[in-house]
């Protein structure tokens, strides 16, 4: 059998070859178009190249807003309209001057920041001729041989330019002037302020319409912070930097490392400052197109700008507005009197189971013009320092029990103490007598005696009459130890800057310990003495105080605020070492001083509907005010006030201080009490308001409620019959 062999055909010779033209074609085209690219319009391309370059920039936004706690804006910011000028990174002076010219034609701008050494330099180069001629011929020819220079013929044309020559400038040009100083004042590549306080509708539409005759000018929104209570706590919301000023210059470094431009608005102190990170905002981020010599000709937003995160405060503004008025009226009242030291007066009221600060509040009394006038002076519960006197027994007591030289309710021999080479020292109530008194009959009464033995058993001795006052080393730092655990003496741990921690007194003498024990040697802030005493409060947890409650995100709606970021929890500093019983022996005897017939401070509170405890102090000391040069040694007496409310299960704590209220016995006032009480007042009077506010908007709520639940089911009914 014959076998044959078939040849099958194949088409892939084909096919790879018109895949090989379809490539070929491909890559002719390619090749076609590079060549027009680069000989026929590379040069096109190049010029647009160098013609061009990108530049990132950031522009700032809205600061944060600050409410206090019941929603109530305390910072707001303002809009305002705004001119702007961008200076380009090449600036060329005469295009700036000619700008300036126009734009002087266009709006209105204040003069008042133009100095002396603008319109001098100003004049030089508006009067060439006249200000070579200041230069005399000599003076010229040693420039030209070298020996003066450029800088110093300047200097001297500067000199010798005169006031009459300065009056030469007109109002027209030195409005000119004051504009360019603003283009000068500003970075490159940076939008710099130009007017934006009173811009008016009129000046922002015709700067706006002849924007393209303006290089570098530009229209635009900025802000402004408003206070909606004026003045009230200013000192501690602290305040920011210009739009002129920018960036604080001991901190510049500090924040251009975190993305800051040096024209930005920073908080410069206290509350601003402190929440700079949580107020400033994420800025827009902007870029500029400029040319070869940095002009911009075009901008583009790459991301669009937020402002800051919100604020809302512990305070609470409606107590925070009455207890300053409390304090102005009752200083205008004991002003109206003969009290020369009298200048000053503080409140702290806070609430002793969060430590949150519900109103902080300070007056200080100055004469303007022969005229009394009375300033906020918030800060100074923070920032200065002062003896208390007997308001802080509480913590002697206490210390008493820690130290295990006392027990509660042990009975102590009140009497009057001498020793060798001293007056005699006794309390108030016993001035010749003996008598057992116990711990919290110490505190209703305010014995100074029982206060003096419990010292001297912490410092190792016991008193003899006559006898000499030896105490150990260990006395004073036994003490003030305990002492700090309530917050006396040491920062308090506040959510704010340039807190005090107050002045230790220097120990020459034994006797000082007894002093201390009084509250009468170191000096502690009307701040710490409310930490103080809702550390008593609350059962002996000492709470960090702060005037931040919450963080919230902003939203764009007006009289809104924004879902909660971060809320501040409650802080504990630091727990007493106590026994079961003690705390509330110390919290009984501040139940006495307030409530019963002998209590230094019943006849101000054992009426009030809210049941206080309280304790009251004096301190004698030679007066260390703003007068002081002209009365070194003029005796003054501190009067203070710390208690907190209802006894039996507190809500809040104040403490009131007065420094330097009066001079002698004769002419004491209790300033302290009326103070303390009208303050407990209104901040009971205000919480009932509240009560029944949020009591009515329920009610009408539910009517809402009830109402829509009504209608329900006839509109079910209807889309059923529609259907």
């Amino acid at each position: 059998m014959k076998k044959t062999n078939k040849k099958k055909k194949t088409h892939v010779p084909f096919r790879m070859n018109m895949l090989f033209f379809v490539v070929f074609l491909l890559f002719s085209a390619l090749i076609f178009r590079l060549g027009i690219v680069q000989i026929v319009q590379g040069e096109d391309y190049q010029r647009k190249i160098e013609r061009t370059e990108d530049v990132t920039v950031n522009t700032s936004v809205p600061r944060g807003k600050i409410y206090d706690r019941d929603g109530q804006i305390v910072v707001d910011n303002v809009p305002q309209n705004a001119i702007t000028y961008t200076r380009s990174s090449s600036p060329d002076t005469e295009e700036m001057m000619e700008t300036a010219e126009k734009l002087a034609g266009l709006i209105e701008k204040e003069t008042d920041q133009v100095t002396e050494r603008d319109m001098k330099d100003f004049w030089i180069g508006k009067h060439e001729e006249k200000a070579k001629a200041k230069i005399t011929e000599a003076e010229w020819a040693a420039y030209e041989n070298d020996e003066l220079t450029e800088d110093k013929i300047y200097d001297l044309q500067l000199e010798r330019i005169t006031e009459k020559d300065l009056s030469e400038l007109t109002d027209a040009e030195l409005e000119v002037l004051a504009i360019y100083r603003e283009f000068t004042a500003g970075y490159a590549q940076t939008p710099q302020i130009v007017k934006n306080e009173n811009v008016t509708d009129v000046e922002y539409a015709v700067v706006s319409e002849n924007l393209s005759s303006l290089p570098g000018v530009n229209t635009t929104t900025d802000w402004e912070r408003s206070y909606a209570y004026d003045n009230t706590l200013k000192t501690v919301l602290g305040n920011i930097s210009s739009s002129k000023e920018g960036l604080p210059k001991e901190m510049v470094d500090y924040y251009l490392a975190r993305d800051y431009s040096r024209n930005d608005r920073v908080g410069k102190s206290y509350l601003e400052y402190q929440y700079e990170d949580i107020l400033r905002g994420q800025k827009t981020k902007v870029k500029n197109i400029t040319d070869k010599s940095g002009n911009v000709l075009d901008s583009e937003t790459i991301t669009e700008g937020r402002r800051g995160k919100d604020l809302v405060l512990t305070i609470d503004m409606d107590l925070q507005t009455a207890v300053e008025q409390i304090i102005e009226e009752e200083l205008r009242k004991a002003k109206s009197g003969y009290h020369p030291f009298l200048d000053r007066a503080f409140v702290t009221m806070m609430d002793p189971n969060t430590g949150e600060i519900l109103a902080m509040a300070g007056k200080k009394y100055e004469v303007v013009d022969g005229r009394g006038k009375i300033f906020d002076f918030a800060l100074g519960n923070m920032t200065t320092s002062y003896a208390m006197g007997s308001a802080v027994k509480g913590a002697t007591i206490l210390t008493g029990y820690m130290t295990g030289v006392n027990k509660p309710g042990e009975l102590i021999l009140d009497e009057p103490l001498k020793f060798a080479g001293t007056n005699p020292k006794s309390s108030w109530f016993n001035r010749g007598g003996a008598m057992s008194i116990s711990d919290t009959y110490a505190l209703m009464r305010s014995s100074n005696v029982y206060m003096f033995k419990t010292a001297m058993e912490i410092g190792g001795t016991r008193y003899v009459k006559n006898g000499g006052l030896k105490i150990n080393d260990e006395a004073f730092p036994t003490m003030r130890n305990y002492f700090s655990q309530f917050g006396l003496g040491v920062k308090t741990g506040i959510d704010l800057p340039n807190e005090q921690a107050g002045y230790k007194g220097y120990v020459d003498q034994p006797g000082k310990i007894l002093d201390f024990a009084i509250g009468q040697f170191d000096t502690y802030t009307p701040l710490q003495l409310a930490q103080y005493v809702s550390t008593i409060a609350n059962g002996g947890y000492r709470m960090q105080p702060h005037i931040v409650k919450e963080i919230r995100e902003p939203v764009s709606e007006t009289n809104t605020i924004g879902p909660v970021a971060e809320e501040i929890e409650p802080t504990v500093l630091n727990t007493l070492p106590l026994e079961p019983g003690w705390i509330e022996q110390v919290q009984e005897g501040f139940r006495l001083v307030a409530q019963a017939s002998q209590g230094t401070a019943s006849s101000y509170f054992k009426d009030a509907p809210y049941k206080m405890a309280a304790k009251t102090g004096t301190a004698e000391g030679v007066y260390d005010g703003p007068l002081k040069e002209k009365n070194k040694n003029e005796m003054t007496w501190n009067v203070t006030l710390v208690g907190y409310a209802p006894y039996d299960n507190p809500e809040v704590a104040m403490a009131v201080v007065v420094p330097w209220a009066y001079e002698d016995s004769s002419s004491s006032i209790p300033i302290n009490h009326y103070i303390g009480r009208r303050a407990m007042d209104k901040y009971f009077e205000l919480k009932e308001e509240k009560l029944k506010k949020k009591s009515a908007e329920a009610v009408i709520d539910q009517e809402i409620v009830t109402k829509t639940n009504e209608t329900e089911p006839e509109a079910e009914a209807t889309e059923s019959e529609n259907e």
